[in-house]
């Protein structure tokens, strides 16, 4: 059985939860991504690779493409069957033979989520050292915990609500068991994930706070994509744990006001700026990234300016960009749109942009001792800024070595 996954960590982390189900030597899952036209694309070539390399394969397609389209993947050579988001952890969605099923446990169905429709909880899943869906699983020096699921925003450019549903969040006290059973197996690292992390209810400021107090053992606790307007005082408050590794990754799409009202987003350029500075207050040594759109409709060269200078204002060292991708079914699929060319060349600025931050970032750490969270090959990992590092002597995978930066070769800090 092997698990091909595409998207967000919370995809990856289903993903492996997928494959600790053992659904048989001959069956191959594709967990695919929704976000833009361009994910779904690659998910539909997935399929066809898979079916040309494996004849005679069991393919099953699921994920966020599969939950929104399954008739364009069913219809597809080689599909055995499609698998909605809400089905993706129960077993008997499978195609296993009846003896099989017989003698298999089966998923657990929402245990621990508030009860809101049929969703599906991750058992505690195998660590994945990296978002590459060629990269081996079965780490145990990192692990993503699911902790919420699912939206009651809607962005005016975004699908996934439509394949997710509504917000939900696991009990903390499930949470804390799940992390704390990872970290007795040698988790040296949880990410919590999430689709709208900062909707975790009642507090995710609470749930970090509690995690920190009643596990610890967990060396570092990482948050992914975070929503600034939506962070509680809680949380700012726990990033002063030094446990809490500085670098947060913020949901802010643009830096223009008009295109940030255009998108339904809840924040202004004004809130982001203040956000960062406001953790820098608590956290000095901290470290942005963010992800962004170029090319929204109807955003003009001026507005993508006030993007560009955003990324100074907020001093962001990490950026994830994307083209605008008209999805059918939203708000921004019906607005006046700009040329592909367009969004693809503001991209490109963008990321010019990000890189010399980075690059930036990098450097300043010259000299300065780093931790390093050494992954499977004993010799790369990631400081706790979340830098790519590369130590000049291997130490044992899972450990986290102390090392000097002493100069930086091709996006990544050379150590010893």
């Amino acid at each position: 059985m092997s698990v091909r996954n595409f998207g967000c960590r919370l995809n990856l982390s289903e993903g492996d939860a997928v494959a600790a189900l053992g659904l048989g030597s001959d069956v191959i899952v594709i967990n695919t991504c929704a976000v833009t036209n361009e994910a779904v694309r690659q998910a539909a070539q997935a399929v066809r690779r898979a079916a040309r390399e494996v004849p005679g394969a069991r393919i099953v397609v699921t994920g966020c493409a599969a939950t929104l389209d399954p008739a364009r993947f069913a219809a597809m050579p080689g599909v055995d069957r499609v698998v909605a988001n809400a089905d993706k952890l129960d077993r008997g969605a499978y195609p296993l033979p009846l003896r099989e099923r017989a003698t298999q446990p089966q998923a657990e169905r929402g245990e621990g989520y508030a009860a809101v429709g049929k969703l599906p909880l991750s058992p505690i899943a195998p660590e994945r050292e990296s978002p590459s869906p060629s990269r081996g699983e079965g780490s145990h020096t990192r692990a993503f915990v699911e902790v919420q699921t699912g939206c009651d925003h809607r962005c005016t450019f975004c699908i996934i609500p439509f394949a997710r549903g509504p917000a939900r969040s696991v009990d903390a006290a499930t949470v804390v068991d799940r992390i704390a059973r990872l970290v007795g197996s040698g988790t040296r690292e949880v990410i919590l994930t999430g689709v709208d992390l900062t909707s975790y209810r009642p507090s995710l400021g609470m749930l970090v706070q509690r995690i920190l107090r009643d596990v610890p053992e967990l060396p570092r606790l990482r948050l992914s994509s975070l929503d600034s307007i939506e962070v509680d005082s809680a949380l700012v408050d726990a990033l002063a744990d030094r446990r809490v590794m500085p670098q947060l990754h913020l949901s802010l799409q643009s830096g223009d006001d008009m295109i940030l009202k255009r998108m339904a987003r809840r924040h202004g350029s004004a809130d982001a700026i203040e956000f960062c500075a406001r953790v820098r207050t608590m956290r000095p040594d901290v470290q942005f990234g963010a992800d962004f759109i170029t090319g929204f409709p109807t955003e003009t060269d001026a507005m993508f300016a006030n993007t560009l200078a955003h990324v100074d204002d907020c001093g962001l060292t990490q950026l994830h960009v994307f083209p605008f991708s008209a999805r059918a079914g939203t708000p921004a699929a019906r607005m006046p749109q700009l040329p592909t060319p367009v969004r693809r060349a503001r991209a490109r600025v963008l990321r010019a942009a990000g890189a010399a931050r980075l690059q930036t970032a990098l450097t300043a750490q010259l000299g300065r001792r780093q931790r390093i969270l050494v992954e499977a090959d004993g010799t790369s990992g990631h400081t706790e800024h979340y830098l790519p590092a590369r130590l000049t002597a291997p130490a044992p995978r899972g450990s986290i070595a102390s090392v000097t930066a002493i100069t930086v070769a091709d996006g990544v800090l050379e150590c010893r």
